[in-house]
């Protein structure tokens, strides 16, 4: 399959199938976030490290074009990393993003201590949703399994996600960039107004990772919550076939079409 980048350096060329559900010009939140996630792990670090929290804070809307990804290193240690990246289309910058890295240091933790397992059915045992995924070029890269509620379903929604398009050439999707893909559909799992009459797009997204996730499928386990002055949040936990491993949050506008 065609890949959503291709990186040479510092420039990075998008192709079409980066598009969303809004307007196909404008690349899904996931195609960007994704990216960014793929440049903070090719940072070197002091010590084996791994991202513990994300934040990604859409500053403009990401057009279907070549990025300029810039980063850098804003604080070193040997216990934690904090990480700055910048995408940049013709020179303005669209999408900002910091990356805590911990240093790990594998030891033996009590079952207590850990994620819950899943308790909602298996990808496997899930349906694919009923809906227009293909009409979004980004989700022609996304397999989908309804494990509770469901799109056309206002209210909260569970539902299991696995990247199939590869996502910058060359290079495998990591489990960070499987959980950050994933935790962007927050705002669409658990949709509480319908599409057709309004649209709710998210400002940002921070993704907390208490282990990282195994496997290819990530579970999506989301509601949002709306304030009277049309702001919100969507929010979700994050699971493998293994059991919870993190948590989402994005901030919402709702605008009425």
């Amino acid at each position: 399959m065609e890949s959503i980048y291709r990186v040479d350096g510092a420039a990075a060329e998008t192709s079409a199938f980066a598009g969303g559900p809004w307007n196909p010009k404008l690349q899904h939140g996931a195609a960007p976030s994704s990216l960014i996630c793929w440049a903070v792990e090719r940072l070197p670090s002091p010590v084996p490290m791994r991202v513990a929290r994300l934040t990604v804070d859409l500053m403009r809307p990401v057009p279907v074009a070549p990025l300029s990804i810039e980063t850098e290193i804003v604080r070193e240690g040997r216990k934690i990393q904090l990480v700055s990246v910048r995408l940049l289309a013709d020179g303005a910058e669209v999408v900002r993003a910091s990356a805590l890295r911990i240093r790990i240091e594998p030891k033996e933790t009590p079952a207590v201590a850990q994620g819950p397992n899943v308790e909602l059915p298996m990808p496997e045992l899930c349906g694919a949703p009923d809906f227009f995924a293909t009409e979004t070029p980004f989700l022609k890269g996304i397999d989908m399994r309804v494990a509770g509620g469901g799109f056309r379903i206002p209210g909260p929604a569970a539902v299991w996600y696995r990247a199939t398009r590869p996502i910058v050439a060359d290079a495998a999707i990591s489990p960070l960039m499987r959980a950050t893909i994933a935790a962007d559909f927050c705002n669409g799992t658990s949709s509480v107004f319908d599409m057709k009459d309004w649209t709710f797009i998210n400002a940002d997204l921070t993704v907390s990772l208490g282990r990282e996730p195994v496997g290819e499928w990530i579970l999506l386990d989301a509601e949002t919550w709306v304030g009277p002055d049309c702001v919100g949040i969507a929010a979700a936990r994050l699971a493998d076939t293994k059991g919870y491993f993190g948590r989402a949050v994005q901030s919402i506008i709702f605008e009425k079409r």
